[in-house]
């Protein structure tokens, strides 16, 4: 592989080092970046110096609520090589007010943070700090002296001050899904469920840390950015800095992780713009890990009560699912689940409410598999409640409970493998050696149990441009604004080249991250590849029907049913995923079986075996698609076992800001793990038959941990994460 031109300001591609043959979608095929990436070479946007670039630092905001009443600057303006510090006091209108990304807008928080000294979260940036080198700055940010005018914030649900509303009377576009009447069908049930779960606040923690670098060459900005969605960023920083959207460039060639942060635009990028500007040079701001869990995103804590009732032979009679999350006082964020949790099994009678509830806190994000993690914990684990009422095994009752339709609208699914999952997952993980009751067996001073449970999510898809060329020697180029944040995509895209145009793979060069290239939609809702691969394949179709010697396509890709002004959204930064087809449901599917051992002195829980059966559709490229699983099922093990938010209810300020004390796992902790891809054939998801699955290994993963450590112990968990102290009360 090599790099076309490494240059921090000019375009940069990727393409297969060593001489190779045409390569096949769906057969095994390496990185064509893992070289460069494997040998520091690969340039993500934080390793950008440009010459006379100066150095950011934030300092933010000790109180959730109030106001900022002084800054002494004294101290900090003394320091050698001090440049300039922008606070509300200098800053104000200067940046202009942008939405939420998720309401029509392009931001991850519509609160502009030095717009007026008013506080609404610990963490605010409260001001920027500029100097000659890094460490200058944050001496110079820490040495703020800051006075505040606070009041007693409303932290989070569990503040008896916190009420919540039906999301229904929020959104317009939110409907609680009804059918039948789910108490008279809950009364004439053989065996209820009754029960209540929750899960924390959580925190991505991306290795790569959000940074900006800010270049004005005249009127004209370039952005070095790790951002999702260079298209929002990109007019989002126009309109708050009032200039033409063809002014601003952002490039972001590699992500190194995101999962759902780095949303768009940050609330940092147009105060470092404006820094920039002010002093006429560079200016790079790296955020700290302290300072991300408020500048990025967050998954926000929710509560869950799930209600089942079931005839005597396991056949669901009622469902009922009422939920409840935050958001912050400024943007009605919320990720919508019981869509999932609703029609995932049959059942004659179904009811949904979902609340959300104001916190003085900043607003929370997309985390990988947004609200199917939370909410299919909940109901995966009241599954297997029942199944336990019933002494019944909990795949079984799955089973009886399998629909070919959504059970509220009948809509038929385009193909349900769900049980083919399960069988496949069973025969892999040995499911039938299981014992029947639990706290069943105790081998070497460790309870031994097994647990299950099912993953489900619907498919997504975007609109996308993308532009092929091919020169009369038979090499390849392909180009689009998006960006690869290790999910494979310049190998994915060059694959499809390859076999499409039929010419070697080591002739395809491809080019991302810059939009200055046609644009693309967000990285998330596991629709990138099923995006992009359909746009590719249109595209070199059409690049064929021209005539042989140089040719060119600029292919602008609209999927089946979307509503026409799609594209014309994209080319403006609005994000526009759709989940088709209107008169079906496209899902991917997934189940889990774990194999856990609790010590019966220590209440310490391992996980020694993980199986994950699949089934997403068509699969491009099996190496990175098994790599992308794995780190699915790594992460649901961490998220059942290990990660939580402390926060501090009466500051509301979060205490564990770093990797020290946020847990997460180590290789130690990741055992043996299985995946099996189970053959998915659908014809009508999309022309390319593609599902997408970077997030399907996370969901369910909560809940087979948990309906695990039930039939470890006795002892039934519900709420995350399942430390020791749950087991030893």
């Amino acid at each position: 592989m090599e790099a076309e031109i490494s240059s921090g300001s000019t375009m940069f591609g990727i393409r297969q080092r060593s001489a190779s043959g045409v390569s096949r979608i769906g057969e095994p095929q390496t990185r064509i970046d893992g070289p460069e990436k494997v040998c520091g070479l690969v340039e993500y946007p934080g390793d950008v110096s440009l010459p006379g670039m100066a150095h950011a630092a934030l300092a933010v905001s000790a109180i959730a609520r109030g106001r900022v009443t002084s800054i002494r600057r004294d101290e900090a303006e003394t320091m050698p090589g001090m440049l300039l510090i922008l606070t509300h006091e200098d800053v104000g209108d200067a940046i202009g007010p942008v939405g939420h990304l998720m309401e029509g807008g392009y931001t991850n928080s519509s609160w502009r943070p030095l717009a007026s000294p008013e506080i609404r979260y610990a963490g605010q940036i409260v001001a920027m700090v500029v100097a000659e080198t890094a460490e200058v700055a944050v001496a110079a940010a820490a040495a703020l002296r800051i006075g505040y005018a606070g009041q007693s914030p409303v932290a989070s649900l569990a503040d008896s001050r916190c009420t919540t509303e039906p999301l229904a009377e929020i959104s317009a576009e939110h409907h609680d899904r009804r059918k039948g009447d789910l108490d008279a069908a809950l009364a004439r049930a053989a065996v209820r469920v009754d029960a209540r779960y929750s899960t924390p606040i959580q925190h991505h923690n991306p290795i790569e840390l959000p940074s900006t670098t800010c270049q004005w060459d005249g009127d004209r900005l370039t952005v070095y950015e790790p951002t999702r969605y260079l298209g929002a960023a990109q007019h989002g920083l126009a309109a708050q800095l009032g200039i033409a959207p063809d002014h601003v460039r952002i490039v972001s060639r590699f992500i190194g992780g995101h999962f759902g942060s780095k949303l768009a635009l940050s609330q940092h990028m147009a105060i470092c713009a404006l820094a920039a500007r002010r002093l006429d040079r560079p200016v790079r701001l790296e955020v700290s890990r302290r300072d991300q869990f408020t500048v990025a995103n967050h998954r926000t804590e929710t509560r869950h009560r799930i209600r089942l009732g079931a005839t005597a032979d396991g056949r669901l009679l009622g469902l009922g699912h009422e939920a409840a999350t935050v958001s912050s006082r400024f943007d009605d964020f919320a990720m919508e689940g019981t869509d999932v949790s609703t029609a995932l099994y049959a059942a004659e009678a179904v009811a949904a409410e979902e609340r959300l509830g104001r916190v003085d806190r900043n607003t929370p994000g997309p985390m990988r598999a947004p609200p199917e993690v939370p909410f299919l914990f909940a109901l995966e684990s009241a599954m297997d409640e029942l199944a336990h009422a019933l002494e019944m095994d909990p795949v079984e009752l799955r089973r009886r409970n399998d629909t070919a339709t959504d059970p509220v609208t009948g809509k038929p699914f385009t193909t349900r493998p769900l049980m083919r999952c399960f069988d496949a997952a069973a025969a892999a993980f040995g499911w039938s050696e299981r014992a029947p009751r639990p706290r069943a067996t105790l081998r070497d001073g460790w309870w031994i149990g097994y647990g299950c449970a099912a993953a489900a999510r619907p498919v997504k898809i975007g609109p996308a441009s993308i532009r092929v060329m091919q020169d009369g020697e038979g090499n390849v180029r392909v180009e689009t604004a998006h960006h690869e944040i290790g999910n494979g995509l310049y190998t994915l895209l060059a694959t499809i080249a390859s076999e499409r145009l039929n010419v070697p793979l080591d002739r395809v060069t491809v080019v991302l991250g810059d939009t200055a290239l046609p644009p693309a939609g967000i990285s998330g809702g596991s629709a990138t590849t099923t995006s992009l691969a359909n746009a590719l394949a249109e595209a070199c179709a059409a690049l064929l029907r021209k005539p042989e010697g140089r040719r060119e396509v600029r292919h602008d890709y609209l999927p089946a049913g979307a509503k026409p002004d799609a594209l014309e959204a994209l080319r403006a930064g609005h994000i526009k995923l759709l989940t088709l087809p209107e008169d079906g449901l496209a899902w991917t599917f997934g189940a889990h079986m774990v194999e856990v051992r609790v010590h019966a002195l220590t209440g310490e829980v391992r996980v020694p075996r993980h199986v994950g059966a699949f089934a997403a559709g068509r699969v491009l490229n099996p190496t990175t698609a098994r790599s992308q699983y794995l780190g699915g099922m790594a992460w649901g093990l961490s998220s059942a076992l290990l990660e939580k938010t402390e926060l501090d209810p009466r500051t509301g300020i979060y205490m564990n800001r770093d990797l020290a004390e946020y847990l997460v796992p180590t290789s130690a902790d990741i055992a043996e793990q299985t995946v099996v891809m189970v053959d998915d054939d659908d014809a009508a998801v999309n022309a390319e038959g593609i599902k997408g699955l970077g997030e399907i290994g996370i969901i369910g993963v909560a809940a087979a941990v948990a309906n695990a450590v039930f039939h470890a112990t006795g002892v039934r968990l519900r709420d995350l994460p399942i430390r020791v102290e749950a087991l030893l009360d």
